[in-house]
């Protein structure tokens, strides 16, 4: 059994800050993948940004959110944060975590989500 728990939306101004924070907890042998989604009301979810657990910590950004966001992983603790400053308005939405990840040495890697934090910025 994998759970991951997404924690710090709430509501903010524009042009203010917040940091979300996923931990990943359960049977994990290892984790390859962590990433952030949002979906906004009406609107397909999308890739917000994604780190690789490698040395290099890969990254990758939602061309909307570069240069605002950052996002980093702690591979001890299976967490997974993403740091939001200058919020705009049309960055409202569910944000969702997801990782990919592997339950045993010999078992395929499967994606798990969380169950989403809302994120609201007022204009």
């Amino acid at each position: 059994q994998v759970e991951l728990v997404e924690s710090g939306g709430g509501l903010v101004q524009a042009g203010g800050s917040l940091r979300l924070s996923c931990t990943a907890s359960g049977t994990i042998f290892s984790i390859r993948y962590m990433g952030w989604y949002r979906q906004a009301p009406g609107k397909q979810r999308e890739l917000v940004a994604g780190i690789s657990s490698g040395s290099g910590r890969d990254t990758n950004y939602a061309d909307s959110v570069k240069g605002r966001f950052t996002i980093s992983r702690d591979n001890a603790e299976n967490t997974v944060y993403l740091q939001m400053n200058s919020l705009k308005p049309e960055d409202t939405a569910v944000y969702y975590c997801k990782s990919r990840l592997r339950i045993g040495l010999m078992s395929s890697e499967y994606d798990y989500w969380g169950q989403g934090t809302q994120v609201t910025v007022s204009s």
